[in-house]
């Protein structure tokens, strides 16, 4: 699949000049090297290949220019050589020697010679070497020069390839080095670069030299590395914390609802309280989950958060919404968690709905050893939902709804789930042998699970089902759980578990390229886990659920996916999220791809180090491949297949795959082509320990014929990226290396290691896009995966091009970030998540049982014909340990080996088989299994043996484990090599042993041929055991080294020879167990003694003369050695040699000066406790002991602080200096010493002292003069530096205003808005308090200012009109944020300062005015909003609050500048302990320093003292009294130890023997609890020098919980230089809230430390202080508490305290005043923090005057309150109910309201409004206790009726007012509700028309109403709106309300009461409501009058009227008669 192009050289030229050539073919051109100034001949010797994916045709041409070469003008073509490539592609090679043509095709005497050859997509064509197709870079980017004592030879013994760092470069006369060609390796034997370079013809100058600033080493090798560290973790135990707090929830779909939160994990549910009558709850509850899991298990876990309403006894309640997060997602965001954010609520019955409201809480997943942050809090930024949704970023806020399709297919290779016995009795029962498996596929995906039908009795099921999920895209569980299950009367057994990762099989895209929506297959997914022979009991069953690496091929799975976005206005069915199943149709025959025939071999060079236990048995190694090979308990025919055999027809899918046809062939036939077992053989030994196989000079061979889907190509590019990132990582270990070692100009390394992946991003994408189409059986994440990765390495190499670009030494660090960052991304691409062809795995069977493995990925042995394309391990041989499967692996078992194999391993197509022998080490002679010379080799006989003699200089080893109870060990070192051992000699009783030894391997024995053992040997393996005298040697760690290599025909000489030592790490499992300092050689014999010791006497003479000549010109005594190079001791275990000279360290004299201070918190050994301890310091054999402490209970510390060793030799090279032991010693009655603990300092560079340079040595004045120029304002004031002065004003004028003003500019007097108006308060109510809120305000504002834009200008100066101080960065940041963000007074005059333009800038006069919203100030609390810069300070004076640990600060380097205190060691460490829980071994501490330094010291460094050396100045070490003051303020986010989820926590502080215990003060249901406590101790230092500070948690019954405890090291800070015996405040007052706390005042302090340091001054001068060469200026006059001023010093001593770094030499930070914030941790749960305690500690020396009273840190109290609201009118409301009689609408409206929930207040009834008006004049009141600062009402209650006692609570005052309809026959109905945050309330409409929805609005941001704080303004009157959801889960009004709220103090409200409702005193008129408001069934009479008056009038009085008529008619009529008969009569 390649066509190479080799152009040899251009003769004939004419003249001289310089020329280049290119060659084209199918329209890609490559150009050679420039060669320059050649004159006849250019020889290029460059090779050039194309990849193909296409015959190539007869017609198709290759084209050859070639060029004269002008740098200025264009080149000038010279001829031109075209041919058709008909005859290679026929031969397959030609070469060829050809004239070139001119423009008139007329040949030219120019000839051009080359070679060309093709090698055929298909094999047809091409069966020359592999060696012939590897990659030719471009060599005009391929030179560099490299000095040939290269550093990457330094990177020895770090990391797990440690081992391999001994392999250096051949001799090179010039010493050229190939930039690229490591960034893809090729396998070739020779390590010369692939340059064709005839030295005789080619200068060196006529080499164009690109880059001559990199370094970099080709990396070329047939043996691969081995993994030094292979204990599986995936199984291991982890402590896991995930805290999940539940803030409050808004916008509540429902109305009245009654909501509870469920926070589920897993199968654990916990609920929070339920909240009444409200849509917007506040919880803030914390629940905490403790796990001790696999790591994997924990993040696979589903978070899942619901929302539930009317939840009771009786009822589970309705659920509203849910939220569902796997916990892996959260670990992987910033700090493992999401701070405050909000979860919005959906309904998984109905995805169509949106958000059914947000939940605001606190998420995180804290492991072992993780930090936790403390993250800003910032309300205001909260309150905006839509920006701080809990989503990870990239996923945006909208999330669709979409269905997950998992198409089911088919399965093959299912091992038996039954046993022998079972299939007998059913083969008996039913008459045939059915399949002993119920197969079905479950897949578990977001927390939900679906499962196919059940496939009895197959081993080849078939479904085609899809299984659909609906979710929300993209979903937040990021991880798909496929599994392939038995079914079971009793448990469904699983059979196989893989998982799928969304990130892997989908792309978000960027703002350029789209991406696509998870896809996968369809595609086979192999399942590994058990083996596959059936046992009642498995075992390794955690192995079939995925936990761990599996050790056997289980199954195999075809499957798809996709996903369908859904249209939101989808049809009915579709937005539940219910799991569908359904049928699909079958996959056809070629749906997974085409079948092709791989074939393995596998040939076993060496076997040893197997375990002694397998000695009696014979032993055979297996190599598989899925099934095939597998003849122990492999496949099993399936039923269908015994009935096809039996000439039974089935048209089914399985019968029909061609696959499934050849499952067993091979492992079930004799085909002799299939041999997977290597012949059985009892294993042979040398020394009882380790046996080995008899494979000498006969190497048995294995191989294997498969048949899978062509999927290769995704192997293929995963291997080519996987080349490049593995070269990339090995070029940053480099650098890295660099870095640590000193070495000069690492950048140039690192542009190097650019250069590598920018030619490796660019080879990559020459090779994929050559390969062409899809290919056969493509799926489309093969094609969207191909544009990524493409789109994505072009990317990385366009970023290392900017890299390699701008690096250089003092971008080294960033630019170091950008590569690592650049590999993380390159190594997250390498792996394709489809499956393909399974994993190779080879078993060691003794006596036909398996008993151990090795895994190996096909990807890595996988063969192809282009060079990049193959697996790292193809056609190489690796050595491979064998360990044990599952559990086994861990602990101990799993450390040991249970073999070593070296193995040649080749895999690949059937039809390139004949490249499978050709990466074998040649001089074999092949015996194969039958006559065809085409059968592979059943063995491999290697004729040559040559003898080697191998030489292993141990020098030294560090740092190791402790492997004995007393804390040491007695450690010797066992090398093997090959199949030889030998050991070191036994160091007794140390950690750091000096073996200076060489053990000599004579007649070793190696095959092979001699060049190629030259560049890879095999490996050496260093193992380290502590020897015990009873029982077995206890394994403490191993090592891997490669040796270097002297062949009989090369000299011993530079730069190969002699080896240098070099630190190998040692591991034990996956822990490091130390580092042993060595050197092997391999020589082999014979070799010329005299001339190896010749050369390293050479060697050592050089060395010790460049080391007098550089290093202080120091001449020896000694000029001459001694002529022995190595020496021959005998000692009592025997006869050594030392390492020779020229190989080990150059040692020089050096003086070692020891600090002993002290002994601390020993605890007894052997029952008896410490009373006489002595310590001992030994470093390389020196060794010095304190004096002896007689009475340790007395006095721990010595009497004789200061010891020296004289003249210790230690290396010149501080890289290999040894250790320092630490041994502390009980001497004890009758002579006897018991070892009480050790300790081992690995890394000796912080206590060496490095004199300076002569030339950087100044005297005082010139340190002026040559001190860098520092400007700034500083906190209060500026520094200006002068030539000779410096000075550092405090203020701008003398004059102080009074304490509590705020200077406001004249100019915006008249804009000041109405809302800034606040009551003046003076500066008495102003506390400790109040400092801590704004010093609180400005941690979080110093937070969000690194969070926007990282340390920038601290100041906003946008306001001209603002005098705002500028502050310029210096060198310490620390210092300037702390100074920053710290506030300011104002000034009185007229001043200016300059902009940055250096033009000056008006400030404008200011006005002084008295201290004003100190509420406001004060309301700045925890978890206030954090303002912005603009926002105007109070100039209240700040502390400086840490948010951490004070020793941890940066300024303060753990107060070790004068004591290190060193823990010491007892015991066996445990064999799975880490860092964390190997503290439990701790038995003490050892308080001392140390100073190394070479002796003398030069001339013009100051000279130790004679008594206390370097350790000048020490103070005494005698017992001190000390006062003590501890200050406990608060706790946050505690433990929870109560089933409730809180705790009643209380402090337990104990310093010594003194303790006091605060149980009394519990604080009832706490996790946030604020002390406020002062403790006060009076100890004696150093035997009560340890703080403990313990939170505990009060129960009534059961003893008290310990939460977590932190300790503070008194004395460490007691004697430090930082002097944090109180802190320096920011102002010096001698009242009110800021009063100095020190006895000593400002002036005192300052003249103590220029005192003790020996400086010149202080000198005071009005309103200056000068100190040396630094005067501070500052305020002169002090205001007392009567007002008076006074002149003083003080404020100028303050300036310079603290200011006291920028005292030249020995200035320094000193502790300003501050809260520290300490983690609080439990033994019972190691490394996983409890919560934190803020505090701080003062120390006051008993001999000096004693400080006053503590200052008041007690809590501040609520302030009473009284809210009261008067409820005019409402308007609009909305009509409910019908009238009965009449049928209109009408609503009977009351209202209710209530602020602490539990405090509801209802109006009188307004009956039957027509129109939605109400009347009412009805007056709430609402009597609350508030905290002013924490925004935050308190409520005092009995949590229930069951409760101890009152707990308090802190809820926000929210007023909440509803509006309901009443009814008298059925339950009132719910209109609408209002929701009033008095701190921020929109201010109301003035009229009801102008009250519109936005009033309702709960965020700021979205609404333009204006906003006040009821606290701040104290009345407002208006017209609100009162909302509610209608159908359509829209929010709209459903009435108005016109209220007055009114807040008053307590103390006003007793002043002038007012009645609730219409009630004395101060009634309310009562409201005119009209007639028809009233109840009819009340007012019978009165409803019958409305009823016929009102409504009946006019028709009662018409048919009146018409009856009247009507009577007079009837009258008339009735009485005419009559009336006519008598008027007829005449009567």
């Amino acid at each position: 699949m390649s066509l190479e192009v080799r152009i040899f050289s251009v003769g004939g030229l004419k003249g001289k000049g310089s020329r280049n050539a290119r060659i084209t073919f199918r329209g890609h051109s490559y150009s050679t090297r420039t060669i320059e100034d050649c004159e006849n001949e250019a020889p290029f010797n460059e090779i050039f290949d194309w990849p193909v994916a296409s015959q190539i045709e007869d017609r198709e041409m290759i084209s050859i220019d070639v060029y004269n070469y002008n740098k200025v003008f264009s080149n000038r073509l010279i001829g031109r050589f075209q041919m058709v490539l008909q005859q290679v592609i026929k031969d397959g090679e030609i070469t060829l020697e050809e004239p070139l043509l001119d423009s008139n095709n007329t040949a030219l005497k120019t000839t051009i010679s080359l070679q060309i050859k093709y090698l055929a997509p298909d094999g047809t064509v091409g069966n020359w070497s592999i060696e012939d197709f590897e990659p030719q870079k471009n060599f005009n980017d391929a030179l560099s020069m490299k000095s040939s004592s290269t550093v990457t030879s330094k990177r020895k013994g770090k990391g797990i390839l440690g081992g391999f760092r001994s392999k250096q470069r051949p001799v090179d006369d010039e010493d050229l080095v190939i930039t690229n060609m490591g960034a893809l390796e090729p396998a070739t034997p020779s390590r010369e670069p692939r340059i064709l370079l005839n030295q005789s013809n080619v200068a060196l100058d006529n080499i164009s030299v690109v880059s001559m600033t990199m370094m970099d080493k080709p990396v070329t090798n047939r043996r691969s590395k081995p993994e030094t560290r292979f204990e599986s973790g995936a199984l291991k135990l982890q402590d896991f914390q995930v805290s999940v707090t539940v803030i409050e929830a808004r916008q509540l779909s429902g109305t009245n609802m009654d909501p509870v939160v469920m926070v589920q994990l897993g199968e654990d549910k916990k609920y929070t309280t339920q909240k009444e009558s409200t849509n917007c709850p506040y919880y803030n509850e914390v629940f905490v989950f403790d796990y001790r899991l696999a790591k994997q298990v924990v993040f696979d876990k589903i978070l899942t958060l619901s929302v539930i309403h009317s939840r009771n006894l009786l009822r589970s309640g309705t659920l509203v919404g849910k939220f569902k997060i796997d916990l892996g997602t959260i670990y992987a965001n910033t700090d493992h968690s999401f701070s405050r954010k909000w979860a919005v609520l959906t309904d998984p019955d109905d995805l169509n709905t949106g958000p059914k409201g947000y939940l605001k809480v606190d998420v995180s997943v804290v492991g072992k050893g993780d930090t936790i942050k403390i993250s800003k809090v910032n309300e205001e930024e909260e309150d905006d939902i839509e920006n701080n949704l809990l989503l990870p970023d990239g996923v945006q806020a909208e999330r669709q709804r979409a269905r997950f399709i998992f198409k089911i297919y088919q399965a093959d290779g299912l091992p038996k789930m039954n046993t022998s016995i079972t299939e007998k009795l059913k083969t008996v029962l039913q008459g045939e042998a059915k399949d002993l498996v119920d197969p079905f596929v479950e897949i578990t995906f977001c927390d939900q699970k679906g499962r196919t039908s059940v496939r009895k009795n197959s081993y080849e099921p078939c479904w085609n089902e899809q299984i659909i999920f609906t979710e929300l895209f993209p979903p937040l569980c990021k991880r798909i759980k496929v599994q392939i299950r038995d079914k079971d009367n009793l448990n469904n057994t699983v059979i196989g578990t893989t998982y799928i990762s969304l990130d892997k099989i989908a792309n978000s895209g960027d703002r350029v390229h789209f991406g696509f929506l998870p896809t996968f297959g369809p595609t086979y997914v192999n399942m590994y886990g058990s083996p596959r022979n059936y046992t009642m009991v498995n075992e390794h069953s955690d192995l079939n659920e995925g936990l761990g690496e599996g050790v056997a091929f289980r199954s195999r799975l075809l499957m798809a996916l996709s996903v369908e976005l859904v249209n939101i206005n989808a049809s009915e069915g579709q937005g539940s999220s219910d799991v569908e199943v359904e049928y699909i149709p079958a996959l056809s025959e070629l749906g997974a791809g085409k079948m092709e025939e791989f074939f393995l071999f596998g040939s076993f060079l060496e076997a040893n180090m197997i375990d002694r236990t397998m000695a009696d048995k014979p032993v055979t190694f297996e190599v598989t491949i899925g099934n095939y090979g597998n003849d122990i308990d492999g496949a099993n025919l399936s039923q269908k297949r015994r009935r096809s055999d039996g000439n039974d027809s089935d048209d089914s899918l399985e019968d029909s795959d061609d696959e499934s046809q050849s499952l067993l062939k091979g492992s079930m036939s004799d085909d002799p082509n299939i041999r997977p077992l290597t012949l059985p053989v009892k294993p042979l030994t040398h020394d009882k320990y380790y046996y080995h196989m008899p494979f000498f000079e006969q190497k048995p061979c294995v191989y294997l014929t498969s048949y899978w889907h062509d999927h290769k190509r995704r192997l293929y590019n995963s291997n080519i990226m996987h080349r490049i990132a593995d070269k990339l990582d090995e070029g940053l270990q480099d650098v890295q290396e660099m870095i640590k070692t000193g070495h000069e100009r690492p950048d140039r390394r690192l542009r190097g290691v650019a250069e590598e992946l920018i030619n490796g991003c660019a080879s990559y994408t020459r090779l994929v896009k050559g390969t062409g189409g899809m290919g056969a059986g493509r799926t489309r994440l093969d094609r969207e995966r191909n544009k990524l990765c493409l789109r994505e390495v072009e990317w990385i190499g366009k970023e290392a091009k900017k890299v390699k670009t701008f690096v250089k030494p003092s971008t080294l660090k960033e630019n170091m970030a950008k590569m690592k960052s650049l590999y993380s991304k390159f190594k997250g691409l390498c792996d394709d998540p489809q499956h393909s062809i399974p994993d190779v795995f080879i078993w060691m069977l003794s006596g036909h049982k398996r008993v151990a493995y090795a895994r190996i990925a096909a990807r890595q042995i996988l063969h192809s014909v282009r060079q990049e394309e193959c697996g790292e391990h193809c056609g190489k041989i690796q050595t491979i340990f064998l360990r044990l499967p599952g559990k086994k692996s861990l602990g101990l078992a799993g450390w040991s080996i249970q073999a070593k194999i070296d193995i040649y391993l080749w895999f690949g197509l059937s039809k390139n088989k004949r490249d499978f022998l050709k990466g074998l080490p040649q001089g074999y002679t092949a015996t194969r299994a039958g006559t065809s010379i085409k059968a592979p080799p059943k063995f491999l006989n290697y004729p040559d043996r040559l003898q080697f003699e191998l030489r292993a200089h141990m020098y030294q080893a560090r740092g190791l484990i402790a492997a004995d109870d007393t804390g040491l060990s007695d450690p010797f070192a066992k090398v093997i090599f090959s199949t030889h051992t030998d050991t070191t000699q036994v160091i007794d009783e140390t950690l750091s042993p000096t073996w200076d030894q060489t053990l000599i391997m004579p007649n070793i024995t190696l095959y092979g041929r001699a060049e190629e053992l030259r560049d890879d040997p095999p490996i050496i393996i260093v193992e380290i055991f502590d020897q015990d005298n009873v029982g077995k040697n206890e394994y403490i760690g191993r090592t891997i080294a490669k040796p270097v290599v002297k062949m009989s025909s090369e000299r011993y000489d530079e730069p190969r020879f002699p080896p240098q030592l070099d630190w190998f790490q040692v591991y034990r499992g996956m822990t490091k167990a130390g580092e042993v300092l060595a050197a092997f050689e391999l020589l082999q014999i014979p070799y010329d003694q005299k001339q190896m010791d010749d050369v390293l006497l050479a060697r050592w003479k050089e060395t010790k003369r460049k080391s007098r000549r550089n290093i202080f010109e120091i001449k020896s005594a000694a000029d001459e050695d001694s002529m022995k190079i190595t020496e021959s001791i005998q000692t009592n275990q025997g006869h050594k040699f030392t390492v020779p000279k020229g190989i080990r360290p150059l040692l020089a004299k050096h003086r070692v000066e020891v600090l002993f201070w002290g002994l601390r918190d020993l605890k007894r050994v052997q029952l008896i406790s410490v009373d006489r301890p002595r310590v001992d310091i030994e470093i390389a054999g020196r060794c010095v002991s304190s004096c002896l402490i007689t009475n340790y209970k007395k006095n721990p510390n010595f009497a004789e602080p200061v010891k020296f060793i004289e003249d210790v030799d230690l290396p010149e090279v501080e890289y290999w200096c040894p250790p320092i032991s630490i041994t502390c010693i009980d001497c004890r009655a009758f002579g006897r010493s018991v070892l009480v603990g050790t300790h081992i300092i690995s890394n000796i560079s912080k206590f060496v002292f490095r004199p300076p340079d002569k030339s950087k040595i100044y005297t005082d004045g010139e340190y002026g003069n040559h001190k860098k120029k520092r400007k700034g304002i500083k906190r209060n004031g500026e520094v200006s530096t002068e030539t000779n002065d410096t000075v550092v004003n405090i203020y701008d004028t003398p004059t102080l205003p009074p304490s509590g003003m705020v200077e406001i500019a004249l100019e915006n007097e008249e804009k000041k808005s109405k809302d800034d108006d606040e009551d003046p308060l003076d500066e008495a109510t102003l506390d400790w308090w109040s400092k801590y809120f704004a010093s609180l305000e400005t941690l979080n504002e110093q937070k969000q200012k690194q969070d926007d834009a990282g340390v920038q200008d601290v100041y906003n100066d946008d306001d001209d009109d603002s005098v705002v101080p500028s502050n310029e960065v210096n060198e310490n940041t620390a210092k300037v944020v702390e100074q920053a963000a710290s506030t300011w007074y104002g000034q009185t005059l007229q001043s200016k300062q300059k902009d940055h333009d250096g033009k000056e800038k008006k400030v404008g006069k200011k006005l002084l005015k008295g201290a004003v919203g100190v509420v406001k100030q004060a309301k700045k609390s925890l978890g206030a909003p954090v303002r912005k810069w603009k926002t105007k300070k109070l100039p209240i004076d700040e502390l400086k609050i840490y948010d951490t640990e004070l020793e941890n600060a940066n300024e303060f380097s753990g107060f070790n500048d004068l004591l290190n205190s060193f823990d010491l060691y007892r015991g066996k460490r445990e064999d799975l302990a880490d860092d964390i829980t190997d503290q439990k071994r701790i038995v003490g501490n050892f308080k001392g320093a140390f100073k190394i330094y070479r002796h003398p010291l030069p001339h013009y460094v100051e000279q130790p003292d004679p008594q206390y050396g370097m350790f000048k100045g020490l103070p005494s070490n005698e017992p001190i009294h000390v006062l003590v003051r501890a200050y406990i303020i608060r706790a946050t986010d505690l433990h929870p130890t109560d089933p409730n989820g809180k705790s009643d926590p209380y402090i337990v502080i104990s310093l010594g023997d003194n303790k006091i215990n605060d149980k009394e003060n519990y604080i009832s249901k706490q996790l946030n609890p604020t002390f406020g406590k002062a403790f006060d101790f009076e100890a004696t230092f150093p035997m009560e020098s340890i703080l403990t500070v313990q939170i505990y948690d009060w129960d009534l019954l059961s003893a008290d919980d310990l939460i977590g405890e932190t300790k503070i090291d008194l004395e460490n800070r007691f004697y430090s230089k930082h002097r944090p015996l109180c802190g320096v405040a920011e102002k010096y007052a001698i009242f009110g809230y800021n009063q100095w706390r020190d006895p000593m005042k400002p002036s005192e302090t300052l003249k103590k430390l220029c005192k003790e340091l020996k400086l010149d001054g202080p000198h005071f001068m009005p309103g200056k202080v000068r100190i040396g060469n630094k005067t501070f200026t500052g305020a002169i006059e002090l205001e007392d508490e009567n007002g008076h001023k006074k002149p003083t010093e003080e404020h100028v001593a303050l300036v310079a305290l603290r200011n006291w770094e920028e005292i030249s030499k020995v200035g320094c930070k000193l502790v300003p005043e501050h809260v520290e914030t300490r983690s609080l941790y439990s033994s019972e749960k190691p490394g996983i923090e409890q919560g934190r305690v803020e505090m701080w500690v003062d120390m006051f020396p008993m001999d000096m005057p004693l400080p006053g009273p503590p200052v008041d840190v007690s809590p501040r109290k609520p302030k009473g309150f009284q809210l009261r609201v008067i409820i005019w009118n409402t308007d609009e409301v909305l009509l409910q109910d019908d009238d009965f009689f009449t049928g209109e609408k009408a609503s009977d409206i009351y209202l209710k309201g209530w602020l602490l929930g539990d405090d509801k207040q209802e109006t009188d009834i307004h009956y039957r409004s027509l129109t939605g008006e109400g009347n009412f004049n009805w007056r709430f009141i609402y009597p609350f206790d508030y905290l002013v600062a924490e925004e935050k009402c308190v409520v005092t209650k009995k949590e229930s009726m069951f409760s101890w006692d009152e707990t308090e609570f802190k809820i926000p005052p929210r007023l909440n007012l509803q509006v309901w309809d009443a009814d008298h026959f059925s339950a009132d109905d719910f209109l609408g509700s209002l929701t009033l945050d008095l701190t921020r309330l929109a201010r109301g409409a003035k009229s009801a028309n102008k009250c519109s929805l936005n009033m309702a609005a709960e965020e700021d941001d979205n609404s333009n109403v204006p906003m006040i704080s009821i606290f701040k303004q104290r009345r407002i009157k208006g017209w609100w709106p009162f909302t509610a959801k209608n159908d359509q889960d829209e929010l709209e009004i459903t009435g108005k309300v016109e209220a007055e709220i009114s807040l008053l103090t307590a103390e006003e409200a007793e002043k002038n009461p007012a009645g609730y409702g219409r009630e004395e005193p101060d009634p309310l008129e009562k409201p005119n409501r009209p007639d028809t408001s009233f109840v009819w069934f009340m007012n019978p009479l009165k409803s019958l009058r409305y009823l016929i008056c009102a409504r009946f009038k006019w028709l009662i009085i018409k048919v009146f009227i018409a009856l009247l008529l009507i009577a007079l008619l009837v009258l008339f009529i009735y009485s005419s008669p009559s009336w006519i008969m008598k008027k007829i009569l005449g009567a």
